[in-house]
């Protein structure tokens, strides 16, 4: 009974630790890209720059079509919530085309992981470590988005652990 009951712990801890090593081979640093793209942050001149943190805004001088393209794109099939830019919304004034994609994308990029691909809109997206808030327009950071994947991540790793051990448990009880 002692040799089932240490090869059943064993389990258990192997278990655990395999959830845990998955845990932390998902925690990667994000690769800044090596070759800067300068961008004006909309509305023009914000200059706030909080290190770390990234937002994805609309590249400037992207033909009108190709941004109203990708704005449509990113408040349909890209699930951003752009109810801000509706009017009357925080985010709505100013109206410009340039604002409103650059919202649209920053929700995109922020709710599918802060990733290089999740803010390219067919080239008319570029990251930037530049606030582009203003006013009553908060843009959601990649620090605050990222904190909350990672609390995400983390519970759904420790849900992974408990139900491991007690699966161990209930067949230990059925077959010992």
């Amino acid at each position: 009974m002692k040799r089932k009951e240490l090869l059943m712990n064993g389990l258990l801890i192997f278990a655990l630790f395999a959830v845990c090593a998955e845990a932390a081979g998902t925690l990667q640093e994000k690769v800044e890209s090596t070759t800067p793209i300068p961008t004006l942050s909309p509305p023009e001149g914000n200059m706030t720059f909080i290190d770390g943190v990234t937002w994805c805004v609309a590249r400037p001088g992207v033909p009108q079509e190709d941004l109203q393209n990708a704005l449509d794109w990113a408040c349909g099939q890209g699930a951003a919530d752009c109810s801000p830019l509706q009017p009357g919304g925080h985010c709505y004034q100013p109206n410009t085309l340039l604002l409103h994609a650059s919202y649209a994308f920053n929700i995109f990029y922020q709710q599918n992981g802060n990733s290089d691909i999740a803010c390219n809109f067919g080239g008319a997206g570029t990251i930037t470590k530049r606030d582009p808030s203003f006013g009553p327009c908060k843009f959601l950071a990649s620090e605050t988005s990222a904190a909350s994947a990672l609390m995400s991540r983390s519970m759904r790793m420790m849900g992974a652990a408990f139900l491991t051990a007690l699966q161990l448990r209930v067949f230990q009880d059925v077959y010992y």
